[in-house]
């Protein structure tokens, strides 16, 4: 048995908002005991309160969370300024959490900490790790070489990093009762568990395929040994980088690209800073999509994890999509989700958020990788 129930509010009060949502949990568990649970907040809530609450209800739970730039749930859809709950249930699946903390200090080791706190708890061999850490601090490419190393590379990873409604300013991770910042909260899954999952951002790679030729993490300083304003001004012409037009950047086997997504520049230098690491002699095309490309991407993302299920019945899905997306969309950010209700004849439980970045395997064979704008669709189950 995997059972999954999600509950979702958006009373801005802290505490109707979480009796609200642990009313409708209790109302679908139908007695079931929770035994772990992820939550995805909106920025501004009472979080210690919602925690506890959450804890005085169900005893044990192993918890992880975080702060978002919008929730997404089966119970009311894309919404900003709420907050979202999924409890899992199983007598044939082990979920346990672990945390690690100050990751900005030192990623390698704080992810390991994590990973060690997680399986401690159990002998069972991991199948999947499920996370929600900090954005701001530090580089998302290095928490996720961390977890990627703990973990080893036969376990994926998904996930999406805190965010904070835009302001750039400070993010919040959940673990157990606890509020953290700075920190990687992690779910790990053993036992019977299935999953699938489906990568797409809509966004389709134009023009001359060049290479990075000076770059230091996220600053992008030389391509193709010219200045990285340069290789944008040839397509652009005065228009800025944006991120309407992010590079891709393509794998080393010249068969996956993944996104990374502009955010400032500097005219003096003629370097790009962009939301994530890009590695040195990376093969990149700068890239573009219009609106119904990237709406038709949540679908694709969908379809491919649903296609790609190894069972017959999926209990739960997870969805972590991307702020940009959110931005560009306006009003339409809502049809994310909507596209991927379209698909089902069934219902299915599902929970998600907005991220400052998207963390998943490109295919069912590659390594974990960290995205930008990009749609993640992870389904899980037993059946």
């Amino acid at each position: 048995m995997f059972k999954t129930v999600v509950g979702h509010s958006n009373d801005p009060d802290s505490l109707s908002a979480v009796d609200e949502v642990i009313q409708q949990c209790i109302s679908s568990l139908v007695g079931d005991i929770p035994k772990a649970g992820v939550l995805f907040c909106a920025i501004d809530f009472e979080y210690f309160l919602i925690l506890h609450q959450i804890h005085q209800t169900f005893p044990g739970i192993e918890l992880i969370g975080g702060t978002t730039d919008g929730e997404i749930s089966s119970v009311l859809e894309f919404q900003q300024d709420s907050i979202t709950l999924m409890l899992f249930c199983s007598d044939e699946v082990e979920i346990y959490a672990g945390v690690g903390r100050k990751v900005s200090g030192d990623p390698l080791a704080v992810t390991k900490q994590a990973v060690e706190q997680a399986k401690a708890k159990s002998t069972a061999t991991p199948k999947l790790c499920l996370t929600h850490p900090e954005s701001l601090t530090t580089s998302g490419v290095s928490i996720l070489n961390g977890l990627k190393l703990a973990l080893g590379e036969s376990v994926p990873i998904f996930g999406g990093l805190a965010g904070d409604q835009s302001r750039y300013q400070n993010t919040y991770q959940f673990f157990q009762t606890e509020v953290l910042s700075d920190s990687v909260p992690i779910l790990i899954f053993s036992g019977k568990i299935l999953f699938s999952h489906g990568v797409a951002s809509g966004w389709h790679p134009i023009g001359q395929i060049s290479q990075v030729t000076k770059v230091d993490k996220n600053i992008l300083y030389e391509i193709d040994s010219k200045p990285a304003l340069d290789f944008y001004h040839h397509y652009l012409g005065l228009l800025p980088p944006s991120m309407e037009y992010p590079l891709a950047v393509w794998d080393r086997d010249g068969d996956n690209f993944y996104i990374r997504a502009p955010i400032a520049y500097n005219q003096e230098s003629g370097s790009i800073t962009f939301f994530a690491d890009i590695p040195e002699r990376a093969v990149i095309q700068i890239a573009e999509a219009g609106y119904e490309d990237i709406l038709a991407a949540s679908k694709a993302s969908f379809m491919n994890a649903l296609d790609n299920y190894p069972g017959v019945e999926p209990s739960a899905v997870l969805f972590f999509s991307c702020v940009a997306r959110r931005q560009i969309l306006g009003t339409r950010a809502k049809e994310e989700y909507q596209n991927t209700k379209l698909c089902l004849a069934h219902h299915l439980p599902g929970c998600g958020f907005y991220s400052y970045g998207e963390i998943a395997p490109i295919d069912r064979i590659s390594q974990t990788q960290f995205h930008n704008e990009t749609f993640v669709t992870l389904i899980l189950g037993t059946r």
